[in-house]
């Protein structure tokens, strides 16, 4: 029988899965609406609109959620690489994403309840939830209300760098959920790591 360690706390899991459903919302309603195209409508414009904002604030509130959960449970220290070695197990989990989990090696890193993350995706995850996620929601309301925006930045229309910064961004998280439900089947089986974010369970 398969040794299991619960790992993922409840409001952890509702925040990831609630997390990821405003991003394909927001995805598919900004997708429509960047590429809009009145014969050939992906989602309605004036309904995309309206889903796209009321999706935005509502992310821009779970964000803030997060944050604050983080701090009050010390869930923010999953996002730290713990020494020591921590520049040999970032060379050896990069190794082992590129080539050996094509050879079927073992997985370098195995989740515990002091350290969730191997080196890589806590780099990566710190990355996009401290630095992109901001971008991207403080653009985009911006863009919401722009009389928030500057009259001229570089020389441009104020809110054409903002537009800019908040595609750019968007682009880079849908890379990087595409990524991530990637790599999200290279546990034990194809399924386990997703079961884990339902249940809070891993399987070792």
């Amino acid at each position: 029988m398969a040794e299991r360690e619960y790992l993922i706390s409840p409001w952890i899991r509702i925040w990831h899965w609630t997390n990821a459903a405003l991003i394909l919302v927001l995805g598919t309603t900004g997708i429509s609406l960047h590429f809009a195209d009145p014969n050939l409508p992906f989602v309605e414009f004036s309904l995309a609109v309206r889903v796209h904002n009321i999706a935005g604030v509502t992310l821009a509130a779970a964000y803030a959620f997060f944050v604050i959960a983080n701090i009050v449970t010390g869930n923010w220290w999953q996002f730290v690489p713990k020494p020591p070695g921590i520049v040999p197990r970032l060379v050896a989990q990069a190794r082992w994403y590129a080539f050996g989990i094509f050879r079927g090696d073992p997985h370098p890193h195995s989740p515990t309840k002091d350290e969730h993350f191997n080196v890589l995706q806590a780099l990566t995850y710190w990355s996009v939830m401290y630095l992109l996620m901001p971008l991207i929601i403080l653009s985009g309301l911006i863009y919401l209300y722009p009389q928030f925006a500057p009259d001229k930045m570089f020389g441009f229309d104020g809110l054409l760098p903002i537009a800019m910064l908040h595609y750019l961004s968007a682009a880079a998280v849908l890379l990087f959920m595409l990524s991530h439900i990637y790599l999200g089947t290279t546990g034990k089986t194809v399924g386990a790591m997703f079961k884990m974010m339902f249940t809070g369970w891993h399987e070792h």
